[in-house]
């Protein structure tokens, strides 16, 4: 990759006083220390440096977070679900209040723009509005029985302690997708955030405490640990933990899904997507470029459901291929807080190799690559940051490169000449998140969304494969892991069901005219 040198990034001692005050304005009181202290790092990916150092959590500490949480679930799954929702709407009220604090962490932890960022916490504050009406809908079912003056029904009933484990990409809007359903649904939560994000984790501990307090809820009901790998494992084996919901890779979900299934609990996975956009010859160009360069280029190719594939017809390939390469021009890569930047930096060193390797495999596999270079910026932050421009590459095939996800702004492109080849190079990955189809034709956008077309547990039309709201189930299938979060009746994952038999008669007919007697 060739390196430009562009302007300048903010001073690391700027972002520790962003930060300070942040954290100060929700109530967070967690002592931070100097960089290179005993803890947790906590850095920026807009500098590469570190800001400061944070508590980590011992293992004494994680078993007593999880044993207070199990005694909270105690009380909490009897408190009536419109009571618990009070929690969440307060909950809600603070996000709204405290939106342009978190949403600076963010932007600063993870490296968003700020659009993104402020969107991610405006996701929070939709989940806590979705969850506040669930509390007074969780429904179960009047079945008609087959034995006369008997009623047979299913009820629903809290599950238990939820560990959530998050990824980097999304440091707050995925344990609120979790919180806020497993709240109202009588559960009690304990997170461990990525180790790459302590600092927005430690202002939503703060924020739901405070929620808690004003509602007169126990704080046990959701707990914070802090850490690496060692920490989540505490969650994964300990069965106390009757639900864990993780999202990451797919190689920790092939690891944490058997250990979690080994102790008989259940486990909600969320892994890797490797999205794909098909462009049939009827498509508006204009309204697909603008889909795909947001869907490939945002949050700089760092989102599950980011767009990696696109496959376009044969006969428009060359017109769409050189509007985006020329829109991918346009993008203005940096300082993520800058008012005019669309496109942030990779969260670290390990992100931009990953980049490089993946685009130097696809050149030797035929590969015609755009973009992909490094942007230095002055300044002794310069080579400690991995800002990268995106990248377009067309591929003769979808090779083994293709189907593996690169955690970076790498969009492959590839061709068809019929809408089943298309289909097929859509399902042709071992990942199953999320797709999209561009097109005007009926036929071609029901037949996509229909058993034999995508095999994705999100199929778009005239839409990128990101940005899902929150009113729809989230997840995927295949070595995307099955799970299913956020809304519809995903709540049904945080609670176990009963079916039950009423017998109001003075007889005791069996099922099934079983005679016994």
């Amino acid at each position: 990759m060739t390196t430009i040198t562009t302007t300048s990034l903010p001073a690391a001692e700027q972002l520790r006083d962003r930060v300070r005050a942040a954290l100060r304005a929700v109530g967070a009181t967690t002592a931070l220390t100097p960089p290179g202290d005993p803890g947790l790092v906590a850095s920026t990916p807009i500098t590469g440096e570190t800001l400061f150092s944070v508590p980590e959590t011992t293992a004494e500490q994680a078993d007593a977070a999880i044993a207070e949480a199990a005694q909270a679930f105690t009380t909490w799954r009897t408190t009536p679900p419109p009571v618990r929702g009070a929690l969440v709407a307060r909950l809600g009220e603070l996000l709204v209040a405290h939106k342009s604090e978190l949403a600076e962490l963010v932007t600063i932890e993870a490296g968003k723009i700020t659009s993104e960022a402020l969107g991610e916490v405006q996701e929070m504050i939709d989940i806590c509005q979705f969850a506040v009406g669930l509390s007074r809908q969780l429904y179960g079912k009047t079945i008609a029985s087959e034995r006369p003056g008997h009623r047979l029904m299913e009820t629903w009933h809290p599950l238990g302690v939820v560990g959530v484990i998050t990824a980097f990409n999304f440091p707050v809007a995925v344990w609120s997708w979790n919180t806020a359903i497993a709240l109202v649904c009588g559960d009690t939560v304990v997170w461990k955030p990525s180790e790459l994000t302590p600092l927005t984790a430690l202002a939503c501990q703060a924020l739901i405490e405070r929620a808690a307090d004003d509602v007169g809820a126990p704080r046990g009901v959701s707990r914070l640990v802090l850490g690496s790998r060692d920490v989540g494992e505490r969650l994964v084996d300990d069965p106390r933990v009757a639900l864990l919901s993780a999202t990451g890779s797919v190689r920790m979900g092939q690891q944490v899904g058997p250990r979690v299934a080994q102790r008989f609990g259940k486990a909600l996975l969320e892994l890797g997507g490797n999205n794909a956009a098909i462009v049939t010859p009827s498509a508006d160009l204009d309204l697909a470029v603008r889909g795909i360069v947001f869907s490939a280029a945002g949050t700089a190719g760092q989102r599950c459901t980011t767009l990696r594939r696109l496959i376009v017809h044969r006969s428009i390939a060359d017109e769409l291929v050189g509007r985006i390469v020329d829109a991918y021009r346009q993008l203005p890569v940096g300082d993520p807080a800058a008012a005019d930047t669309l496109v942030g930096p990779l969260i670290h060193e390990t992100a931009y190799r990953d980049m490089v390797r993946a685009l130097d495999t696809a050149r030797t596999d035929g590969g015609e690559v755009f973009g992909g270079e490094r942007r230095i910026f002055d300044g002794e932050a310069g080579d400690t940051s991995y800002y990268v421009a995106p990248a377009v590459v067309r591929m003769p095939a979808q090779t083994d490169v293709v189907h593996a996800e690169t955690f970076a702004p790498i969009l492959y492109v590839l061709t068809y000449d019929e809408l089943d080849e298309a289909i097929a190079l859509n399902n042709a990955v071992p990942q199953g998140l999320s797709s999209s189809i561009f097109t005007l034709d009926m036929r071609e956008a029901e037949r996509f969304m229909s058993a034999e077309g995508s095999d994705c547990g999100i199929a778009n039309v005239n839409i990128g494969t990101s940005g899902a709201e929150i009113g729809g189930a989230f997840g995927g299938e295949k070595q995307t892991g099955g799970g299913r979060e956020s809304g519809s009746d995903a709540w049904k994952a945080y609670m176990r069901r009963a079916t039950n038999t009423v017998n109001y008669s003075s007889e005791l007919p069996l099922a099934q005219g079983v005679h016994f007697g």
